[in-house]
């Protein structure tokens, strides 16, 4: 099996685990809305685990992607593989964070019931600020995907690693979560209430993960290839060639 098969069959792999991962954790995670969410957390502190660790899993693999394609993407634009590597490291750095808040809004759950009721009011205070410092951390790893996604996107389109179709999908469904990260920022609503501007990006990392496992990237594409052309001098053709001892 040669590098860029490799390549493919990883990256393939790596976005069916990202895609999976993110819907499995937000199924598990309880109701953090209502008056009363501190005492749901409390009563699924065990979910809340789960669900933490469900979403740590999803922000490695969102670096995972960027550094399995980089070696194969730089070789048609350096500076945009490197920047997706960087974003997408943006992006599992925030929902690591993320998950800290999460882990603390647990922590202060078990503590609510046992609490002298003085401290309950602070408690639920400080457990809402975790809950928007959550939300915040989230918008910005939504927004930090976009813009690593939209990065190796194009050079898809530029490369011809996948089909354009495909890569024009991507980079379109990149500036629709751009869009919904850009409406959550102004509102002050939580990114993850627009889904339905995620759900086309969502649809393409299944099908771009189902075609790099299918059929890999194009044959031919994607590197800088060495071409030797003919120098025309009077009536001959010289080709560029290393001297040859004789």
């Amino acid at each position: 099996m040669n590098s860029t098969r490799t390549i493919s069959i990883m990256t393939g792999a790596l976005f069916v685990i990202a895609t999976v991962t993110a819907v499995a954790a937000a199924a598990l995670l309880p109701t953090l809305t209502g008056p009363d969410y501190l005492t749901e957390v409390a009563d699924h502190a065990d979910r809340m685990a789960g669900s933490a660790l469900v979403y740590l899993i999803a922000a490695g693999t969102s670096v995972g992607i960027a550094v399995a394609l980089y070696p194969l993407l730089k070789q048609t634009h350096a500076a945009l593989a490197l920047g997706a590597v960087v974003f997408r490291t943006i992006e599992a750095t925030f929902y690591t964070a993320a998950v800290v808040s999460l882990m603390s809004i647990t922590t202060l759950g078990r503590q609510l019931p046992t609490a002298p009721a003085a401290n309950r009011a602070s408690i639920q205070v400080l457990a809402d600020n975790l809950l928007s410092v959550r939300d915040h951390s989230t918008l910005a790893a939504v927004f930090a995907f976009s813009v690593g996604s939209f990065m190796y996107s194009v050079v898809f389109y530029q490369s011809r690693l996948v089909p354009r179709w495909l890569s024009a999908w991507g980079i379109a469904g990149a500036l629709l979560i751009a869009t919904a990260c850009l409406l959550s920022l102004f509102s002050d609503d939580p990114v993850t209430g627009y889904y339905p501007l995620f759900l086309p990006v969502a649809v393409w990392e299944m099908v771009i993960a189902v075609w790099l496992l299918a059929k890999g990237f194009s044959p031919g594409t994607g590197g800088s290839r060495i071409q030797i052309r003919p120098v025309v001098t009077g009536r001959q053709d010289v080709r560029e060639s290393a001297p040859s001892s004789t």
